[in-house]
């Protein structure tokens, strides 16, 4: 389970040209703007990625306005861990548990889960939150990374946990996150 004092969200390379370019990238644009507004809401950790941004762009607008504060770590490698800079954002989190989400799933969303599984890291990958240009090499990063230790969720699964229950004071404005429809 999940637990908001131990946890952490890695947004990973929403980047430009390429993330538009995923399948149904609208509903997955939609499903990361629930992630982080939860986060948000949550007070949850948010360690904001972005490769290469001279060559790639940078994070699209709608998120960059809702990290409003926040600055993106840039990283060269594909794995988030490899970077010094995005390694002590990580270990000065405090949190144990976390939640990955971005593009592509099955280069730098896998290669980050894969080294943070490695380094001790109980990793949960929001499937719903994470594409690649090619459906195929999504699903093959998910397969292994469940097969390597990783779990998957989905943002309202991973959300809820977090929330704990209805009593939790953050619950009214984490059921409106939840209830958003992408048209709104």
């Amino acid at each position: 389970m999940l637990h908001p004092d131990n946890s952490a969200l890695l947004f990973i390379d929403v980047q430009g040209k390429l993330a538009q370019q995923m399948p149904q990238a609208e509903q997955l644009f939609h499903r990361l703007e629930q992630l982080l507004r939860g986060a948000l809401t949550l007070g949850l950790p948010i360690i904001w990625m972005e490769q290469n941004p001279e060559g790639l762009g940078g994070t699209l607008p709608r998120f960059v306005g809702l990290l409003e504060g926040r600055s993106p770590l840039v990283k060269q490698s594909f794995s988030g861990w490899a970077e010094p800079g995005i390694r002590a954002a990580i270990v000065a989190s405090g949190a144990q548990q976390l939640l990955l989400c971005g593009i592509e799933a099955h280069v730098c969303v896998y290669q980050s889960a894969s080294d943070l599984l490695a380094a001790g890291y109980e990793v949960q990958v929001v499937a719903d939150a994470v594409a690649s240009r090619d459906p195929n090499n999504r699903q093959l990063a998910l397969d292994r990374l469940v097969g390597d230790g990783a779990q998957l969720t989905s943002v309202e699964m991973a959300l809820f946990e977090l929330l704990g229950g209805a009593d939790n004071p953050a619950f009214p404005a984490l059921l409106s996150v939840i209830k958003q429809r992408a048209d709104d």
